[in-house]
């Protein structure tokens, strides 16, 4: 296997098992830091006030997808000292086929911090957050692998349903002011509003998409979907009306008004909210819910709408052929995308679209052993579409004030059972450190180069990590006691 091909493959490692994505950790749930109201905004930390700078205060990335790990990719070879990949000769790629399910999920996704505050009012908790965010989601219908995988003549003469793929990536700003108040001695409840800024999208709107496998190994697709940009680009056409090419605008950017514009998003605006509670069911027992992350984007800048109603014919797209040498990996990229760029119209006109945030929703509980050690339960559901992504965790947790906070964590997610995670947070004077990941892999293969070894996970298919520093003021814990002593001192005064 050539150089080149060793590269693309680590190319499409990259991008299928190692995705991006910033879903809020579960590992911080239970731990003394003031971002807990990102996932709950209920919670608050003991401290009085925090000031969260930027980017220094929060970088969020989260790994992860539905049907593979790298050891479905990367396996140890015959010799037990070497590592092969799936599309290696001595391995069946039915095996690895075998993995692929129905409807197969990708998830990119990326966010960091780029202010936050947060302060006691009264008996109110207030904060504010800034955050960039990406996220996106791609589902993949499993019988595009076996085409790709295994070629057509096992379809010929089939219909193949890909109705099920759909995809969309954005990336915007979201302004959230929130508060929390406890309601009773028990109760505390928390909302934040959110005002949504769209810098870029992309999304696929698909209501019908098939493929025929002919009896001479062609193909015919039906196609009725369509593809909605805002983004700063251009498209142009060939005189069949088909499109051309696709060309960054860099025009757009001629003036500083214009870089303003994109960059706080003005036009495409949304909102949001996310609303939580906790309840003291004993002085023990502690349970929690929360809804995040319920809103939509409406995008009117910068728009391009591609519309795909039509059928057209293309030759068999074999992913093999490149690995055997019958194709290069260029040839067949440019087959494909020669077929994509016939078989897309351009409409006349720029309609405005929308899109929506995928809503999570949490439900915990935490047992007290004693005032600083917790054992604790979590369920996290994401919903993104009609597709719902969901994961249980449980913890210990070890809380000294804000001074010292860690949690350790057993997750079940992804398919996978076998994930740990890890949080740890100090304060030295005003500043706080923390980091957290949830998906830490326990074993390891090793994949040797040129230059030496290249260790990677064995099961691995989601990782989470988010590190940052606070400023944090107010640190003193009140005391349970303290209230009623002043109160039984203002009653003797009354006396």
């Amino acid at each position: 296997m050539t150089r080149k091909i060793k590269y693309i493959l680590t190319l499409l490692l990259a991008m299928v098992i190692t995705d991006l994505a910033a879903q809020n950790s579960q590992v911080m749930y239970y731990m003394n830091l003031p971002q807990n109201h990102l996932l709950n905004p209920a919670m608050r930390p003991s401290n009085k006030v925090y000031i969260g700078l930027p980017a220094l205060s929060g970088i969020n990335l989260n790994i992860n997808n539905n049907f593979i790990n790298f050891s479905d990719v990367f396996m140890p070879g015959k010799t037990g000292d070497s590592v092969i990949t799936f599309l290696h000769p001595d391995n069946d790629i039915n095996d690895f086929i075998d993995k692929i399910s129905d409807k197969n999920s990708i998830q990119p996704q990326a966010a960091v911090q780029l202010f936050g505050l947060g302060f006691s009012a009264g008996k109110n908790y207030v904060f504010l957050d800034i955050n960039d965010r990406i996220e996106g989601n791609l589902v993949i219908p499993g019988d595009i692998f076996k085409l790709a995988l295994l070629g057509n003549e096992s379809f010929v003469g089939d219909r193949i349903d890909l109705s099920s793929l759909r995809g969309d990536v954005k990336y915007y700003r979201e302004l959230g002011v929130g508060f929390s108040r406890d309601i009773t001695s028990r109760l505390r409840i928390g909302v934040k509003a959110k005002v949504l800024k769209g810098i870029a999208t992309a999304s696929i709107v698909n209501r019908s998409l098939a493929i025929a496998v002919n009896d001479d190994y062609s193909h015919i697709l039906d196609a009725d979907m369509t593809v909605n940009i805002s983004a700063p680009m251009r498209v142009y056409m060939d005189a069949d009306h088909n499109i051309d090419s696709l060309v960054f605008d860099d025009k757009r950017f001629d003036e500083t008004s214009s870089i303003i514009d994109f960059a706080m998003g003005r036009q495409n605006t949304g909102f949001g909210i996310d609303i939580g509670a906790t309840f003291d069911v004993t002085e023990k027992l502690v349970v929690s819910a929360a809804i995040t992350d319920l809103g939509y984007i409406k995008w009117k800048k910068d728009l391009t709408n591609l519309n795909a109603e039509s059928q057209f014919t293309f030759s068999g797209l074999n992913i093999t052929d490149a690995v055997n040498g019958t194709k290069t990996f260029d040839e067949l990229g440019q087959e494909i995308m020669d077929s994509l760029k016939n078989s897309f119209k351009l409409s006349d006109s720029k309609n405005p679209f929308t899109t929506y945030l995928p809503a999570g929703l949490t439900l915990g509980g935490s047992y007290n052993l004693t005032k600083s050690v917790s054992l604790g339960v979590l369920s996290y559901s994401r919903f993104i579409g009609k597709q719902i992504r969901e994961s249980l965790t449980l913890s210990a947790n070890v809380n000294f004030g804000n001074a010292f906070s860690t949690s350790v964590s057993y997750t079940a997610a992804n398919k996978r059972f076998d994930n740990l995670g890890l949080g740890l947070a100090f304060r030295p004077g005003i500043f706080q450190f923390y980091i957290l990941s949830d998906r830490i892999p326990v074993m390891w293969n090793k994949i040797k180069t040129d230059g030496g070894t290249i260790p990677l996970p064995v099961s691995w298919n989601t990782i989470h990590l988010r590190f940052g520093m606070n400023l944090v003021f107010g640190n003193k814990i009140k005391k349970k006691d303290d209230k009623p002593m002043v109160i039984i001192e203002e009653n003797a005064e009354k006396k």
